[in-house]
């Protein structure tokens, strides 16, 4: 079993790991109001020091878009473990994207993370071909 120490930064619910799943839940750690458009990066109030040899994800939750209208603009979050000062909180940077503006609460659950082996060392061989069979290009497998 793997340790990571955790400091919080704000009087937010402790993280808990869930029964179901693999991803744990990030609250927000502050209250945000946000127009359509606006943008924000938000507190999420705990700094981690993650395994050696591990990096975490972050991204949204499935209910985030329909909660809160916002977005993670960089897509997905990755959070390597050489970023675990005390003062290295983690962050979501959200973009509003519902017409009528959001409000999120200090303590909703806005995203989520999991650990993940980094990636091992590699290297590039540049080749004339590859041994692989054309699919087709992108979007090859069809539709539906």
């Amino acid at each position: 079993m793997e340790e990571i120490k955790i400091k919080y930064h704000a009087d937010i619910e402790h993280i808990k790991k869930i029964e179901q799943g693999d991803w744990i839940d990030l609250r927000a750690a502050e209250d945000v109001t946000l127009k359509f458009g606006e943008s924000k990066v938000i507190s999420l109030g705990v700094s981690m020091e993650l395994p050696d040899g591990y990096e975490a994800h972050v991204a949204p939750r499935s209910s985030t878009f329909k909660n809160f209208g916002i977005i993670l603009v960089n897509g997905i979050g990755i959070i390597d473990n050489s970023y675990c000062g005390n003062d290295d909180i983690w962050m979501f940077p959200a973009l509003c994207m519902k017409q009528e503006g959001t409000v999120i609460k200090k303590g909703d659950r806005i995203c989520q993370f999991r650990i993940m082996k980094k990636q091992p060392e590699i290297r590039f061989t540049e080749v004339e071909n590859l041994d692989g069979k054309n699919r087709g290009g992108i979007g090859s497998t069809g539709r539906g």
